[in-house]
């Protein structure tokens, strides 16, 4: 049965056809390229998290570290978040769909930087008004069939 989520959302949802996600549980040092997984397709973003496809199985409510790559942009973008949701994906060829929720935006020391905000919301009217105007809710060619 494909994911339906949950219908007490605030922020919008939409697709970014191409981008994906790299993420690491430990914090990483800006030249360091030790993720846990990388390139991870992202199926859906918003303000406030991200769902993306992966192989390993993450633990509910452990800290992520992802970088987020979107195609056309030349520099990705880190944000941190904590794992909301996993469950399994085995029609694909990924094992895993994750939800991710992002940490709030602001000065604090978990906070994300609020120059990303800024960043979501601009990627969200470009890829919203796509859908509005193509009436394509995104594209989901990344998969790759098993068989």
């Amino acid at each position: 049965m494909p994911y339906e989520g949950t219908k007490r959302r605030t922020c919008v949802r939409f697709k970014i056809p191409g981008a994906t996600a790299s993420y690491s549980t430990k914090k990483l040092l800006l030249s360091d390229k030790d993720y846990d997984e990388e390139f991870c397709p992202v199926v859906d973003i918003s303000r406030g998290g991200i769902r993306f496809l992966c192989q390993k199985s993450l633990e509910r409510d452990s800290d992520l570290f992802i970088k987020i790559r979107i195609p056309g942009e030349r520099v990705p973008f880190d944000i941190k978040g904590k794992v909301r949701w996993i469950s399994a994906y085995p029609q694909k060829s990924y094992k895993n769909q994750v939800g991710i929720q992002f940490n709030p935006y602001g000065e604090k020391e978990d906070n994300n930087y609020p120059g990303i905000l800024v960043k979501i919301i601009s990627l969200e009217q470009k890829f919203s008004m796509q859908e509005k105007t193509t009436g394509e809710k995104g594209n989901e060619k990344f998969e790759v069939n098993d068989k």
